[in-house]
């Protein structure tokens, strides 16, 4: 039994699975950022751009097989709903992070994307389980 079918087994509601998933998103957007703005010298706004192309990619992979299942439709279309979903949330995720580094710019960058992350987390899920995976 692999690990994806074993989580999939567990009783545990949607949500969390949903949170689980955004915590591994979580940690490559956090992760990257800080690898690719403190180890390789991006400034913090071209890091964090990088940095969210690559979580939305994993978080679409793992709520696929994780959270949600496949859609009805085909991974071209669903991929392309789930990216629309995904751009509205961190075009607003980024002005929120974006708004924290100007008003405080002693912030650490990736503290800001976890404020950012935390308030759009909800509206992710409302737009992925409703516009993408919705049965």
């Amino acid at each position: 039994m692999t690990v994806v079918s074993r989580i999939q087994s567990l009783p545990i509601g949607r949500m969390l699975k949903f949170a689980c998933v955004g915590f591994a998103g979580f940690f490559v957007d956090t992760g990257s950022l800080a690898l690719l703005h403190h180890w390789i010298g991006l400034d913090p706004y071209t890091a964090r751009i990088i940095s969210i192309a690559l979580a939305i990619f994993t978080t679409w992979r793992l709520n696929r097989s994780v959270t949600f299942g496949r859609s009805e439709t085909g991974q071209v279309s669903e991929g392309a709903r789930y990216y629309g979903v995904a751009i509205v949330t961190a075009l607003i995720n980024f002005a929120i992070y974006s708004g924290v580094l100007l008003t405080w710019p002693i912030v650490w960058p990736v503290a800001a994307a976890i404020m950012a992350t935390a308030v759009t987390m909800f509206m992710s899920y409302f737009g992925y389980s409703k516009l993408v995976f919705q049965r």
